[in-house]
C-alpha cells in the first residue's frame, strides 16, 4: 500500500472518531453532522442532492435523514413532484446549529494547529488536485 493512502485512511479514521467525541454532547454523530451542515448551507435539499454531494449510498442517506427527522433535527416537505422529498433544518436545529458549529470549528482548529496557514492552504490545494477515477 502506498504510504500516502495509509496515512490518509489513518487520519480519516482519527478525524471521524474525534469528531464523534466532539458531537457526543449534542447527541449527534459525524455522519449526521455532515448532513445537517450541508442542508444548512443550502437551506433545503433533496435526498438525491445530499447523497450525491456527500458521495454516500442513497440508502445510507435515507436512513440518516429519517433518523434526523425522528430526532427533530430535520423536517421534510414534498417538492413539486410529490415523490421528491425535500429536507430542511427544524427551528430547534437552527437554534442549536451555531453552538454545534463552534464546537466543530474548535475541534478542527486544534487538529490543524500543527500546520501554518500556508501549509493548510497547500494541503487543501493538493487534496483538491486529486480526482476520482
Amino acid at each position: 500500500m502506498n504510504p500516502i493512502f495509509h496515512e490518509i485512511f489513518q487520519k480519516t479514521r482519527y478525524l471521524s472518531k474525534e469528531l464523534n467525541n466532539t458531537l457526543k454532547e449534542f447527541d449527534l454523530f459525524a455522519a449526521q453532522w455532515s448532513v445537517l451542515y450541508i442542508v444548512q448551507q443550502n437551506r433545503e435539499m433533496t435526498l438525491t442532492q445530499i447523497w450525491k454531494y456527500l458521495n454516500v449510498e442513497a440508502p445510507t442517506i435515507s436512513r440518516t435523514v429519517q433518523r434526523l427527522i425522528e430526532l427533530g433535527w430535520l423536517i421534510e416537505k414534498f417538492g413539486e413532484d410529490r415523490r421528491e422529498k425535500m429536507v430542511q433544518l427544524s427551528e430547534e436545529a437552527k437554534k442549536k446549529f451555531k453552538t454545534i458549529e463552534e464546537s466543530v470549528i474548535n475541534f478542527e482548529n486544534q487538529f490543524l494547529q500543527q500546520l501554518s496557514l500556508e501549509e493548510q492552504n497547500q494541503l487543501l490545494m493538493l487534496l483538491r488536485k486529486l480526482k476520482k477515477g
